[in-house]
C-alpha cells in the first residue's frame, strides 16, 4: 500500500515537475491530445538500484512513456533489455546524443552520485528538468555548480526522497501541525528501507532488488 501511494504520488510529481517548463500560454488554451499525452522522460544511467523499481512499477501505467535511456555500460543495459523487454532503439551511450534523439520533457537520473553534476549541467542546456535520487551532491562545490547550471537553463532539479511519501512520516507532520511545539520533548522517526540480507556469495543486499552475483 505504501509503494502504491508513493508511485502515485510520484507520477504526479513528474507530470508537474515538467509542465512548470511549459510556456505559461499554454495554460489558457483548452487542452490538446499533445498536451493529454503521456509524460515524456528519459533515463540517465541504471547504475542505481531505484531504476530496478522504475521498470517494474513503469510498464503498468500509462501516464508515462520512456523515450530513451543513456547508459554507457553496455552489459549494464543488456541486463535491463533482457529484463525487461525493452526496445534497443531506446538505447544510448551518450546521454547528450539521446537528448537530442529523444527531446525528453523530463529527466530521471539514476547514475551514481559523483555524476548528478554532470546529468544537471548537459540537461540546463537543453532545458530539460532533472530529478535525481537523494543525495543531491557529493560536495558542497557540487550542489552550488547544480543550483547554477538549474538557473541558467532555467530549469527544476528534484531530489527524490521516498521517506518523504511515507504514511508514518505523513501521520508525524500532521501531527506536529495541530499540536502546539512547545509540548514536544522529543520526537523520533523510526522508518526506512527494510533490513538487508545476504546472498549465496555472502555480498548484502535489499529485499527486492536484483541479487548480486
Amino acid at each position: 500500500m505504501r509503494r502504491n501511494t508513493f508511485l502515485a504520488v510520484f507520477s504526479m510529481t513528474l507530470v508537474l515537475f515538467a509542465s512548470s517548463s511549459v510556456n505559461l500560454r499554454a495554460q489558457t488554451k483548452p487542452a490538446t491530445e499533445k498536451e493529454n499525452a503521456p509524460l515524456r522522460v528519459a533515463l540517465a544511467g541504471l547504475v542505481h538500484g531505484h531504476a530496478f523499481g522504475f521498470f517494474g512499477q513503469f510498464q503498468k501505467r500509462m501516464d508515462l512513456q520512456v523515450v530513451g535511456i543513456a547508459e554507457a555500460d553496455r552489459q549494464l543495459a543488456a541486463q535491463f533489455t533482457k529484463k525487461y523487454g525493452l526496445a534497443p532503439g531506446l538505447l544510448y551511450s551518450d546521454l547528450e546524443e539521446m537528448l537530442k534523439a529523444t527531446r525528453p520533457q523530463a529527466v530521471l537520473a539514476y547514475t551514481n552520485t559523483y555524476d548528478h553534476r554532470r546529468v544537471v549541467e548537459i540537461c540546463a542546456r537543453y532545458g530539460v528538468p532533472v530529478m535525481m535520487e537523494k543525495p543531491l551532491a557529493v560536495s558542497l562545490e557540487d550542489a552550488r555548480a547544480i543550483e547554477k547550471a538549474a538557473r541558467a537553463g532555467k530549469i527544476q532539479v528534484l531530489v527524490n526522497y521516498e521517506t518523504t511519501w511515507y504514511r508514518s512520516n505523513q501521520a508525524a507532520t500532521t501531527w506536529c501541525t495541530i499540536t502546539p511545539l512547545e509540548k514536544f520533548e522529543r520526537l523520533s522517526c523510526m522508518t526506512g528501507m527494510a533490513a538487508r540480507k545476504k546472498s549465496e556469495s555472502g555480498r548484502s543486499f535489499s529485499p527486492g532488488s536484483p541479487i548480486p552475483n
